[in-house]
């Protein structure tokens, strides 16, 4: 036995550390992200001579939440180690983005001998009832001739209907009981198609519609689905909207792009999600925040149309109730797609235009905010000197409006942001990003306040050498928080004030190009000698407070 052994394989033996790791090996896994401990030392001891790289994290939410953008961009599991107890707590954070945004992740996790089960040993955790709500599917691998079996099912439950993570734990002693290896194929995920009745069915639907429209959605997701889309809205002159923190999936300079459906929704695209007699879902749920708080159709009988096309059984019905429900993925079904046709004379002229039109007059907007630093000239000059591959990554807060409202999504692969609201996740993703495309520009957004949920990441950018580019905007304040409270208790400032470091002086203590910007003329000398250096930078943009949306400052929100 080769590769990745060491003292503890034989040629017909092996422990279940190496079992586990060779197994990954086959499946294709291309990175793991972790922070050590020692109750999977054996794990650890076979990544030495493992093909698969190794990124060190600084907290285990880090590590868990980079491990979900690498399952968002590649559509197959993000590997994250962790160990028991606390590093499984804190490892939870990510596991939720990846339940609620639907990406395939598998948390290992380091767990107490079996002998001690029961004891509330030393950092003992019974992860099936911990993990059992946000997770697909949690397991404990006893046996480590049933590692194979199990990281197998692991690959397949993470990937398959609707994705999501996987929590598998690792008792101490069983990674270091030897069993006879066995051989895995490489993975390849599950895609299900819809039925030609199906497809039928909706292309009668089309022609006989006058107001239709499309919102993308969801994860599985590729360029070809994504291109295939394209072509069929050329076909039927279909307006596309794309759900929340979802962009990337239709080029939003393309004619038929009607804009984002989340927070903060166009109005003019509201109404059209409102009065529309043909509605197709492709690929997401239009939860919580792209439906306005399940504002825009009626539940559970829409007074739309409704075509829910979702990989998910499950998800087919769960809210609305749709008059045709297709149980496939987005890559199955785009490629059917491709045998629709359209009638002769298009029931619906100029709907795309008029709807592009909308959007250009919506994101084109650039509104003065209180203060020196101007984000609307900071977000034109991004999208005067950004290349269309870059990727730009997010976490939660008010600042992300300037990203989700201004910036054109041009390709697939461009965005890395939390449909769960997640604070802290624009820094770990930008780190998984940069790794993964070496070669493209990654920025990273956050406020201040998110930024500093997981800023010990920049650490792990700079021991990978990863060099992204993050904009810090602070505003001095939990601002969503701040805006709310202002809103429902004017004048009544509790618990939402930020005493801040100076992150640019954090930054260059790891060696890092770092920049204070306290106006947008600045900004973009800045940008450039950040990107020129090669290394992890950031740049520090001092936001007025009243500053708190494109639209509104905090005053007017306090004034009502």
């Amino acid at each position: 036995m080769t590769g990745t052994a060491g003292s503890e394989a034989s040629a017909t033996q092996a422990s279940g550390g190496v079992l586990l790791v060779r197994a990954l090996e086959e499946l294709g896994a291309e990175r793991v992200f972790c922070v050590p401990g020692e109750s999977y030392l054996p794990v650890l001891d076979a990544l030495h001579d493992a093909s698969i790289p190794v990124t060190v994290c600084r907290q285990e939410g880090g590590a868990a939440m980079m491990a979900d953008a690498w399952g968002k961009m590649t559509g197959r599991p993000g590997i994250c180690m962790v160990t028991r107890g606390p590093g499984a707590t804190n490892a939870a954070a990510g596991v939720h983005v990846a339940q609620q945004d639907s990406t395939p992740m598998i948390l290992f996790v380091g767990q107490i001998e079996t002998g001690m089960r029961g004891r509330d040993a030393f950092q003992e955790v019974d992860y099936r009832q911990m993990f059992g709500g946000i997770a697909k599917w949690v397991a404990e691998i006893e046996d480590p001739a049933r590692i194979p079996e199990m990281l197998s099912r692991a690959y397949h439950t993470a990937t398959s209907g609707r994705p999501g993570p996987v929590v598998l734990a690792l008792p101490e002693d069983m990674l270091a009981t030897c069993a006879a290896p066995q051989s895995l194929a490489p993975f390849t995920p599950i895609e299900t198609h819809p039925g030609l009745t199906q497809m039928a069915d909706l292309q009668k639907r089309l022609w006989a519609a006058k107001r239709p429209l499309a919102i993308l959605g969801g994860s599985r997701w590729s360029a070809t689905a994504r291109a295939a889309f394209q072509r069929f809205a050329e076909r039927f002159e279909l307006p596309v909207a794309c759900s929340f923190r979802r962009q990337m999936l239709f080029d939003n300079l393309h004619p038929n792009y009607a804009g984002d459906v989340g927070i903060g929704v166009n109005p003019a695209l509201a109404k059209r999600v409102r009065e529309a007699d043909l509605l197709m879902i492709v690929g997401g749920r239009l939860s919580e925040m792209p439906s306005q708080s399940y504002d825009l159709l009626e539940i559970p009988q829409p007074a739309q149309d409704l075509v829910h096309v979702h990989a998910g059984a499950e998800e087919l019905g769960r809210v609305y109730r749709p008059a045709l429900a297709i149980n496939a993925s987005p890559n199955g079904f785009c490629a059917a797609l491709e045998g629709l046709q359209p009638p002769n004379e298009t029931p619906w002229p100029g709907l795309a235009k008029a709807a592009h039109d909308d959007y250009l007059a919506w994101s084109s907007a650039r509104p003065k905010v209180p203060g020196a630093l101007q984000m609307a000239e900071v977000m034109d000059w991004l999208e005067e000197n950004l290349p269309t591959d870059a990727i730009l990554t997010n976490g939660a807060g008010n600042y992300a409006t300037w990203v989700h409202r201004f910036h054109r999504f041009r390709e697939i692969n461009t965005q890395l942001a939390p449909t769960s609201g997640s604070m802290g996740y624009g820094l770990p993703a930008s780190v998984a990003a940069k790794l993964k495309y070496p070669e493209r520009t990654v920025v990273c957004f956050a406020g201040d306040g998110c930024l500093q949920m997981t800023m010990q990441e920049f650490g792990t950018a700079a021991q990978e050498g990863a060099a992204i580019v993050v904009i810090a905007v602070d505003n001095g304040m939990y601002g969503t928080i701040r805006m709310h409270q202002e809103r429902d208790f004017p004048g009544r400032v509790s618990a939402t004030t930020l005493v801040n470091p100076d992150f640019a002086a954090f930054a260059r203590a790891y060696g890092a190009h770092a920049e204070t910007v306290v106006t947008a003329e600045q900004f973009g000398p800045a940008f450039e000698r950040a990107t020129a250096s090669g290394k992890p930078a950031l740049l520090h943009l001092k936001l007025d407070p009243e500053a708190i949306t494109p639209v509104k400052s905090l005053s007017e929100i306090r004034a009502g």
